[in-house]
């Protein structure tokens, strides 16, 4: 099966059903059910804002699944800011995300859930198989 690393705490925020969407930089052609891993790597700043405890996320391992419905596309800054409450995303606004190359996917997700015991996994980027 498909898995997708992604930094806590929005592993963390997906895999609970909180956050519908995943924003990437690139997009896919996967639609259908994918694991959610948990990268080594805690994005500190999202926590803080989130209020999230950083030391209650699993880190390196596959903590769950969603199902990947869709993607949408963000052309602008101000679609991808009327989403927020979706992508949780704290990228902030500034003079080159207005310009005419801003583009960011939405993936767009439904049916998550958070397992009941993480399985240590080493991640990869993109799209990566998965065999449990």
């Amino acid at each position: 099966m498909k898995c997708l690393s992604l930094k806590q705490p929005y592993a963390y925020l997906l895999a609970r059903g909180k956050k519908t969407i995943e924003i990437r930089k690139w997009n896919t052609n996967h639609r259908g059910e994918f694991y959610i891993h948990s990268s080594k790597n805690t994005n500190e700043e999202a926590c803080s804002v989130l209020r999230i405890y950083k030391d209650q996320l699993a880190n390196g391992a596959i903590i769950g699944k969603g199902f990947l419905y869709d993607v949408k596309v963000y052309s602008t800054f101000r679609e991808f800011a009327r989403d927020k409450d979706k992508h949780f995303s704290i990228e902030k606004n500034s003079d080159n995300l207005f310009s005419t190359n801003f583009k960011r996917y939405g993936f767009l997700v439904k049916d998550s859930s958070l397992f009941s015991n993480p399985i240590p996994y080493i991640g990869k980027l993109g799209m990566f198989e998965v065999e449990l």
